[in-house]
């Protein structure tokens, strides 16, 4: 097991209020894409503010069922330029929740604790995923950390990328797919194209390899509202 980085990198500001989230996700049309009036989107996000405990810090997340990331990813946006799956992960939305991740039953649902996991760069998804599962954290799924970019561009920045091995393709055999996604920036090279440096990428790597760029995005939890 790889030592964990030992300097704290300074991670962007906090994440928006929840009614701004849920602007944000109404302006992008993300509420269209999951089949969702606006007002519901609005109407979770004020009665999740006010729920007891209260939410700072809280990540609004739309269930994967109903907002996939293939149609996620190209929301995003870095220098003006849209994100984009790689070219061979045709099969992006065929990623789901490991049977260790539990999903609220809900359209909607709030993600809390998030954090990038810039301390474990350099370990491999084979390493990390047993280490966040020690320490009570869950990892994030691959449309969660596009929420998050949604929400926060700034989280994603160069050589201090993430991660999302909440998501994994399961094959025909019952095993687990050896790669894992992840979203990290462009360099505009091989198939990427040069017109997308510097664009959100949704991609993957193996599962037994380590990038001393790549943390593992995770959160303490999922809730609906106050629940």
């Amino acid at each position: 097991m790889p030592e964990t980085t030992s300097a704290t990198p300074t991670l962007p500001s906090s994440l928006p209020a929840l009614s701004a989230q849920a602007e944000r996700l109404i302006e992008l049309g993300v509420h269209e894409i999951a089949g969702l009036p606006a007002a519901e989107l609005r109407g979770f996000a004020e009665a999740a503010a006010q729920a007891a405990g209260g939410c700072d810090g809280a990540l609004l997340a739309v269930h994967p069922d109903q907002a996939p990331a293939s149609v996620l990813a190209p929301l995003l946006r870095r220098e003006s330029k849209p994100g984009f799956v790689v070219v061979d992960m045709p099969d992006v939305d065929l990623f789901a929740p490991l049977d260790t991740v539990a999903l609220p039953d809900a359209p909607l649902y709030l993600l809390t604790g998030v954090d990038r996991g810039d301390r474990m760069a350099n370990w491999s998804p084979d390493e990390a995923l047993p280490a966040l599962t020690a320490e009570a954290r869950t990892p994030l799924l691959l449309t969660e950390g596009i929420h998050w970019v949604l929400q926060q561009p700034a989280v994603l920045e160069r050589n201090r990328c993430f991660m999302t091995i909440g998501s994994r393709l399961c094959k025909a055999n019952g095993t687990l797919d050896a790669r894992t996604p992840a979203i990290w920036i462009s360099n505009g090279t091989g198939r990427d194209g040069r017109e997308r440096r510097d664009a959100p990428k949704v991609g993957w790597c193996w599962a037994g390899n380590r990038h001393t760029w790549l943390g593992f995005a995770s959160a303490t939890g999922r809730r609906v509202q106050g629940s």
